[in-house]
């Protein structure tokens, strides 16, 4: 309790971090802050192309079902990838000043979130395009199962991020875990596809039940099963506490390793 006093003494620090974070990660290109929209919505164009005409499914207004799955996704494995490097690239404050070490992964995991934020923006469109509407009763979920997401978010991000400082190459290579973790989640297809027998191994991935919860709400219209939100947070929780006691550990070689 008294660490967690102390992170919370350095939120000023956090949310100038987070502003720097915001503001210089499309600094310098012509379209800036729109990359925030048009990233996703090209990943969608692909794979909606792929999905829909190359390999075609049964899905009901797929491009909808992919968009509600495929943003959260986004946001999560951006934290487990950007997030690994989130140290190293503060660096020279690391070794020359005092602070909760923990303040730049939590940082770099809210500036995501609030580029999150935005793109459900554009989900919200879409889904009134789309014509199928909203559930103001299904939506009052909707802030829990972003709070579950950010929590296993931020775990992952601090547990990569104090790993990478000892395991340079582990930045490149969450590059193809994460890719391949993204087709071990219902992000691209629903778990009925997946053979029964698979199941049980599907659902101990913990961004099955997250995105299960969002497609719920946004696509279904309904609220998130209890079981699929107690599962979520669990798991987040999990996350959270293997990420943060493997960096508390590790953080005490930061300056030397830096």
């Amino acid at each position: 309790m008294k660490h967690l006093k102390e992170i919370y003494d350095y939120r000023q620090m956090i949310f100038s971090l987070v502003r720097k974070e915001l503001r210089g990660r499309y600094k310098g290109s012509v379209l800036g802050f729109l990359w925030t929209f048009i990233n996703p919505l090209f990943q969608l164009l692909v794979y909606t192309f792929v999905f829909s005409i190359v390999l075609p499914n049964s899905i009901e207004k797929f491009y909808l079902y992919l968009f509600v799955g495929l943003v959260p996704w986004l946001f999560f494995s951006g934290s487990m990838t950007g997030g690994a490097a989130s140290i190293i690239a503060q660096k020279d404050m690391v070794k020359k000043i005092y602070f909760p070490r923990e303040v730049i992964p939590i940082a770099y995991v809210v500036s995501g979130f609030v580029n999150m934020l935005f793109c459900f923006i554009v989900i919200f469109g879409v889904v009134l395009i789309s014509g199928t509407g909203v559930s103001f009763r299904a939506l009052l979920y909707l802030p829990i199962v972003m709070a579950v997401e950010f929590v296993m978010a931020l775990g992952g991000a601090m547990l990569t991020s104090a790993l990478t400082v000892y395991f340079r190459d582990l930045e490149y290579i969450l590059g193809i875990i994460t890719m391949a973790w993204m087709y071990f989640t219902p992000v691209v297809y629903s778990m009925d596809m997946v053979p029964e027998v698979l199941r049980p191994i599907f659902r101990l991935n913990p961004m099955t039940p997250v995105i299960m919860a969002y497609r719920d709400i946004l696509y279904s219209k309904q609220p998130p099963q209890l079981s699929t939100l107690v599962q979520g947070l669990v798991l987040g929780i999990i996350v959270l506490v293997i990420g943060a006691l493997v960096f508390r550990k590790l953080q005490k070689g930061f300056a030397e390793e830096l």
